[in-house]
């Protein structure tokens, strides 16, 4: 293990062999202040990891934890691979375009080689588990912690790519029985425990396939957040977030995250 760099809150960066996804994984890992290791610890996954660096995730923690608003979580930012539209998606499911192909050996991975990695480091063990993602990443995270209820808690979805559909816009499409993540919930059952937080932006597109002047990064979003309601989860399990001036870019999830790691892990 290779220690990247130095801040406040320490980040190691590591490389892991991953034989599902046939290739190296690089994998960063944010470790809660020294003073802080010996007290009870949560886990939080974080798909497109590389993306972390560009809005200092390190001193954002680091500034958390020295304001005492957050308890401690060790924090793991996974790096995606060049085949993201492959590796990201509905692990049951495939796209209309065949993309998701390798959602299943990315979550294969996250169970079978990256979590055995982290217990091996931290034998402490985690109160909870929680996963998140920014975009295609965000659907990627929900879409995992919708079928592994047992394992993780929370699902963190940035502007997530919750149009993921079954049909193209022209072929025939659905919106009430076409959209991936939706169906999936619709046709799941209430697990108990689960809690979701949402954001977008209000300038993440421009698109409005059904011309309800609404975007449709924001009309999914309230659709998924809709058939979770359905299920049983209510306003004390949801949390939904729209920033006005918010685009679809790192800077905006920059500014998103310390609202959500305060949501999920304030003191």
């Amino acid at each position: 293990m290779q220690l990247l760099k130095q801040a406040n809150v320490p980040v190691k960066h590591i490389s892991l062999k991953s034989t599902y996804l046939n290739r190296d994984v690089l994998v960063d890992i944010y470790v809660p202040l020294a003073d802080q290791e010996t007290r009870s610890t949560s886990l939080l996954l974080i798909n497109d990891g590389q993306d972390l660096p560009k809005f200092q995730f390190d001193n954002m923690l680091a500034d958390l934890y020295e304001g005492k608003e957050i308890s401690p979580v060790l924090c793991v930012g996974i790096h995606c691979g060049h085949e993201r539209r492959m590796e990201y998606g509905t692990a049951s499911i495939l796209d209309y375009k065949s993309r998701g192909a390798k959602a299943k050996a990315h979550q294969d991975f996250v169970f079978k080689e990256l979590m055995p990695y982290i217990n091996s480091i931290w034998q402490n063990g985690f109160i909870e588990k929680a996963y998140a993602g920014f975009s295609l990443g965000g659907l990627s995270a929900i879409d995992t912690v919708w079928n592994y209820p047992k394992e993780f808690s929370k699902a963190g979805v940035f502007s997530g790519s919750l149009w993921w559909r079954l049909k193209d816009l022209h072929d025939g499409y659905n919106e009430n029985t076409d959209r991936i993540i939706h169906k999936l919930i619709r046709e799941g059952e209430y697990k108990p425990g689960l809690k979701f937080y949402f954001t977008t932006g209000s300038l993440d597109e421009k698109m409005d396939r059904n011309n309800n002047g609404i975007i449709d990064s924001i009309d999914d979003t309230l659709g998924l957040i809709e058939e979770l309601e359905k299920k049983g989860y209510n306003e004390d399990d949801i949390r939904y977030v729209n920033y006005e001036d918010g685009k679809h870019d790192v800077k905006t999830w920059g500014r998103a995250m310390p609202a959500f790691l305060k949501w999920g892990w304030g003191m």
